[in-house]
């Protein structure tokens, strides 16, 4: 082949991937933000119980909520859209780096008490919509308490290492040999939901405990005891039907008539009784699957 001919050719194949790029990339582009369907995303997130301190009746999402571990006492922050006290200076890719690495527009990162480490597990377009609802909200000026941590988990700089030995950041990748429903809810219950951030135990450096993950915890919110929700007859939920699952989710009420109580309590109040059926149904179907532990 001459010379002449050898660069149409090239020319050609460079005009060529460069067009596919071009079509893959604006078939990858992000839809805009749709605030009714973040709505939806922060009840199935449970963001409203934990930036609420409906306590000392503080105004909504605006922060301050305590959160009691066995590591010292973190307050929630200010997710309004206020701008010198909560998140209006923000912009979306600064609240999906936040999200899915914990890290904030400036300084060090968050402590992982922030569940970034399942929130990493969200579609990027549920964050997008997010975003787009919590930019609708009345904006409130608030800055939430400092935290209280004991040594050595006060010292911020530390969670720098912890993140290269527990954090794991990366989206949810669907089973192919499990069904549509199977898949949406692992998703819920690994990325927005972060049920494995209360009903598991944690080692001495707070990382959750992967190979117990979903068998509860003796120190969970407010030191108190958080029970497993694998198929574990003992101390999960083995010999719960499909039903149960999603009465509970529902309404709070558990097989024996009891009613949950707690952090549960409000996890039902404000996120899973706001769930849509089908997103009920689906955790249910997920979590009947969860080995025995």
């Amino acid at each position: 082949m001459n010379s002449p001919l050898r660069r149409l050719v090239a020319t050609s194949a460079t005009a060529a991937a460069l067009t596919l790029l071009i079509i893959a990339t604006a078939g990858a582009a992000d839809a805009p933000g749709n605030a009714e369907r973040g709505a939806y995303i922060l009840r199935l997130g449970g963001c409203v119980a934990c930036h609420t301190d409906t306590k000392k009746k503080g105004a909504p999402l605006a922060g301050g909520v305590a959160l009691k571990t066995p590591f010292g006492t973190f307050y929630t922050p200010n997710i309004t859209p206020d701008k010198e006290t909560g998140i209006g200076g923000w912009s979306t890719e600064d609240f999906i780096r936040a999200m899915t690495e914990g890290k904030p527009p400036s300084g060090l990162p968050y402590y992982p008490a922030f569940p970034y480490t399942s929130y990493t597990h969200m579609a990027r377009q549920d964050l997008i919509d997010l975003k787009a609802y919590l930019d609708t909200v009345k904006p409130v000026k608030y800055t939430a308490p400092p935290h209280k941590l004991h040594f050595p988990y006060n010292m911020r700089i530390g969670i720098v290492f912890w993140r290269l030995l527990f954090f794991k950041p990366g989206p949810f990748v669907p089973h192919a040999d499990k069904s549509a429903a199977w898949n949406r809810g692992a998703y819920i219950v690994t990325g927005p939901a972060h049920c494995g951030e209360c009903h598991s135990p944690r080692n001495f450096f707070g990382a959750v405990d992967e190979a117990q993950a979903l068998t509860g915890t003796s120190a969970g919110p407010e030191g108190k005891p958080i029970p497993g929700i694998t198929q574990n007859p003992k101390h999960g939920i083995g010999g719960w039907s499909k039903g149960d699952i999603t009465e509970l989710l529902n309404s709070g009420f558990m097989p024996d008539g009891d009613v949950v109580g707690g952090a549960m309590a409000e996890v039902v109040e404000d996120s899973s009784s706001h769930w849509t059926d089908a997103d009920r149904a689906a955790v249910a179907e997920y979590l009947l699957t969860l080995p025995v532990r």
